[in-house]
């Protein structure tokens, strides 16, 4: 247990103080001052750590919004591996603007629905969620740097690999400076917590969210910068969460594949730990790219100050193979099971983070759980990525539900159902086949199709949202009921942006009970407070350098944040169920 509990803010210091006095001291206090842990109680008197605090202002974008500053009409473009050059042709830059309101959604409503006179009666639950923080090892010998480091897919290569850790050091401070304002009930993680399934990734993700120290650096201990809390490379401690949040996990396709696409043979695996870069087909063009050779897939240098990449481009340019300077065993890839299995050794509560030790063998991520025992709310946590027995017809990247998880899925529903609970659905890949492109979501082999998974969902009034991941960014759709006489079985589905990339942003929810007995689902955007300088504001400049130099827009513009409050029928039986639960609002 961490002797973390609460924090009180001075203009000089942020002392967090108080916590479990079986494994703390009575009165013990740790300050953060010019960027340091301080520890005074008896047992650490004098022990000096690192880290890297926040912001003192906490705000969500409903009071203010990170805006992209266009890069001067007169700058050259650049390469996206051309990082020291990002300021100097002022890639990169942002603004603070205007907060944005939520936008009432009514479109599961019947047509005649006002909501006018209707207000916010009780609130039923809080929580947030993050996805896709792809915490990555810059330095390892198998990533897929080749991709993108002179354009192409970001998700092969972009700057924001140097700071993963970090940013998601700001974002779990930011969590608790928004707990103490507002206790959240819970918080989940909807997958992708890790770039590419290797082991050290995913401790670095765990023990950041626990609050250890955190060396992000593999192989070789470099220093690029000599010094403490100047250069991407060093130690520091992580905050980690209060420790009166419970947070819960989800299984992404980057959580289990080679860069969320491939499964891993002998070849990469051998790679993985070694010291040679990873030599692949053209991963543009050939289906079968870890069974082809002939371009090596590059690494960071963290030697380096801006993290310079080696070792990427055509066999022929090479004289020698190329290597990184160290090999590294905890650079090992890990199955579904051993990543599941890894949930189980935490400081941070619940244990195994939802996994059921039962499960792990079996390596089957669904569960489910109520978070609180006087609410009505049961949340169901559906595994609907690939799995590696699935037919090696192409990329692993997409949705897929076997017919054991839907039968889960199916059952857990039904249950909640009969219960009289509202219900919640967790996945990592979205469900929205009407918008365009979104059949790129689910697999075509998939052994239930997401036409039917749909239809199945639509049979119960009691569904209320379905949440996800995986495409980066903060969209909200409306599955309205197929049956205009009962628009009940509609629900919402809504994204969470990813850490990694623009607008690296996570998300609250309050869901409420209105005068009227229909609910109100409400989601806010939330930017990690980051400090003028910290690593994890180098990570937002570089985030929008990325997207400046691949010529993308933030979705929604200009931000790419959205805050909405989306209203749910619910049916007369749970209306009546409902009436007198949660906690006045204004009260």
């Amino acid at each position: 247990m961490k002797c973390l509990s609460r924090v009180r803010l001075t203009s000089h210091a942020r002392f967090l103080e108080g916590g479990d006095r079986a494994t703390c001291p009575p009165y013990s206090t740790i300050a953060v001052i010019a960027g340091f842990f301080i520890y005074s109680n008896s047992s650490t008197a004098g022990a000096v750590y690192p880290s890297y605090p926040i912001d003192s202002k906490v705000f969500t974008t409903l009071d203010r919004t990170v805006i992209p500053v266009p890069v001067p009409p007169t700058s050259p473009p650049l390469y996206p591996y051309q990082v020291a050059n990002y300021s100097e042709y002022g890639y990169g830059v942002w603004q603070y603007g205007g907060g944005l309101d939520y936008q009432k959604r009514l479109n599961l409503m019947p047509p005649a629905y006002a909501n006018t006179s209707v207000t916010n009666t009780a609130q039923l639950l809080h929580f947030f969620t993050m996805s896709d923080i792809h915490i990555s090892d810059k330095e390892t010998p198998a990533q897929g740097i080749y991709a993108g480091y002179k354009g192409g897919n970001p998700s092969g290569y972009s700057a924001v690999m140097l700071y993963t850790t970090q940013v998601l050091d700001a974002a779990v401070q930011t969590v608790n400076a928004q707990h103490l304002k507002k206790p959240f009930d819970f918080g989940i993680f909807l997958g992708d917590a890790v770039n590419s399934g290797q082991y050290n990734e995913l401790r670095w993700y765990i023990d950041v969210i626990d609050g250890k120290m955190i060396k992000p650096d593999s192989g070789a201990m470099d220093d690029p910068v000599p010094g403490p809390l100047n250069d991407y490379q060093d130690e520091y401690k992580a905050a980690g969460f209060n420790t009166t949040i419970k947070w819960y996990q989800t299984l992404g396709n980057h959580d289990q594949f080679w860069m969320g696409t491939n499964i891993p043979n002998d070849y990469l695996k051998q790679t993985f730990t070694g010291e040679d870069i990873l030599n692949l087909g053209n991963n543009f063009t050939d289906p079968l790219v870890l069974d082809s050779r002939g371009f090596y897939m590059g690494s960071i240098d963290g030697r380096t100050p801006y993290g310079d990449v080696i070792g990427a481009g055509p066999v022929g340019e090479f004289t020698n193979p190329p290597k990184v300077p160290a090999a590294d065993p905890n650079r090992r890839p890990l199955s579904r099971s051993e990543w599941m299995g890894e949930f189980f050794n935490t400081t941070s509560n619940p244990k195994g983070h939802g996994f059921d030790q039962s499960d792990v063998t079996a390596g089957f991520a669904c569960y489910s759980f109520e978070p609180k025992s006087d609410i009505p709310i049961k949340v169901i946590v559906l595994d609907d990525t690939m799995k590696n027995t699935d037919p090696n017809v192409g990329p692993y990247m997409y949705a897929s539900l076997d017919n054991t998880r839907y039968d889960w899925l199916v059952k857990e529903l039904d249950k909640g159902q009969a219960e009289g609970k509202l219900m919640i659905i967790a996945a990592h890949i979205p469900i929205r086949n009407e918008l365009p492109n979104s059949t790129e979501l689910w697999t075509p082999i998939s052994p239930v199709s997401e036409q039917k998974l749909i239809a199945k969902l639509h049979t119960y009034p009691n569904l209320i949202l379905w949440m996800s991941g995986h495409v980066h960014q903060n969209t909200v759709t409306a599955l309205p009921s197929p049956d205009p006489k009962h628009p009940e079985l509609g629900f919402w589905e809504v994204e969470t942006a990813s850490l990694r990339d623009l607008p690296q942003e996570f998300r609250m929810f309050t869901i409420v009970r209105n005068s009227d007995n229909t609910v109100s689902i409400f989601t806010t955007d939330v930017d990690p407070a980051v400090r003028d300088g910290s690593p994890a504001a180098i990570s937002r400049s570089y985030a929008i350098a990325t997207l400046q130099i691949f010529d993308y827009t933030p979705n929604p513009m200009p931000s790419g944040a959205y805050n909405a409050e989306l209203v749910k029928q619910l049916s007369p039986e749970m209306q009546v169920k409902i009436q007198n639960y949660g906690i006045p609002i204004g009260k």
